[in-house]
C-alpha cells in the first residue's frame, strides 16, 4: 500500500492525475491549493465578497469540468486564473449591463504620468481598486494586474480598443487623484476636497 503523501507535497502532475482519475480527495486538495490566491483574483473583479464567491464556485465547477482539456502547457494556476477571470467576466456581463459611468468629481485630466503607490499597503490598494466603477475596474484589472493588452480587452467586454485605453486612463487618473487626497491626508491631517 502507498504511503499517504501530505497535500502540500504532492506535485502539480499527481494532483491532476488523481483529479482526472475521479479522486475527490485529490479534487479537494487542488481547490485548497489555490482557493485563496484565486479568491483574492476573483475580489479584484466583484463587488462584494459574496458576488467573489459566486465566481470561485462557478470558477472551480468550470475548472473541474474541463480539466481533461489541460494540456499542460503552462502552469496549471495560470490556467485556473484565465478561467476565473472569465468566469468574473460572465458575472459582470450578467450583474452590470452597460451604463453611463459617473466621473464624479474626480479631475478630467487623463493619467499620463507615473505615480507611485509604493507607500500603500496591499489592502489599501484593492480598496481604492474596488470602488472604481465596474467598468473602469475591469478594464484596469485585465491591463494592469492580468497583462492582457487593449484589443483582447475590447473583444472581452465588447468595446472597442480606444474605449478600453480610454477607460484604462481614466482609472488611472481615478485612483492618482485617491492617491494624492490620501497623501493630502496623511500629511496634513485633513483630506483635500
Amino acid at each position: 500500500m502507498r504511503p499517504l503523501i501530505p497535500p502540500a507535497q504532492l506535485s502539480e502532475a499527481e494532483l491532476l492525475d488523481g483529479c482526472l482519475a475521479g479522486s475527490r480527495l485529490m479534487q479537494k486538495y487542488l481547490y485548497e491549493r489555490f482557493a485563496a490566491r484565486m479568491m483574492a483574483v476573483c475580489l479584484r473583479y466583484a463587488q462584494t465578497t459574496f458576488e467573489a464567491e459566486d465566481v470561485l464556485q462557478e470558477g472551480f465547477i468550470t475548472v473541474f469540468k474541463n480539466l481533461s482539456s489541460f494540456r499542460r502547457e503552462c502552469p496549471l494556476e495560470f490556467w485556473i486564473r484565465r478561467i476565473m477571470v472569465n468566469a468574473a467576466l460572465r458575472q459582470h456581463r450578467r450583474n452590470a449591463p452597460l451604463v453611463a459611468v459617473s466621473d464624479g468629481d474626480y479631475p478630467a485630466e487623463l493619467a499620463g504620468e507615473e505615480f507611485t503607490l509604493s507607500n500603500y499597503g496591499f489592502e489599501d490598494l484593492m480598496a481604492m481598486v474596488q470602488e472604481l466603477a465596474p467598468r473602469y475596474r475591469m478594464v484596469f484589472n485585465l491591463f494592469a494586474i492580468e497583462g492582457y493588452g487593449h484589443k483582447e480587452i475590447g473583444e472581452m467586454l465588447g468595446i472597442s480598443e480606444g474605449t478600453s485605453k480610454s477607460q484604462y486612463s481614466r482609472a488611472r487618473a481615478i485612483l492618482k487623484s485617491k492617491v494624492e487626497r490620501l497623501d493630502a491626508h496623511s500629511n496634513n491631517g485633513t483630506f483635500r476636497s
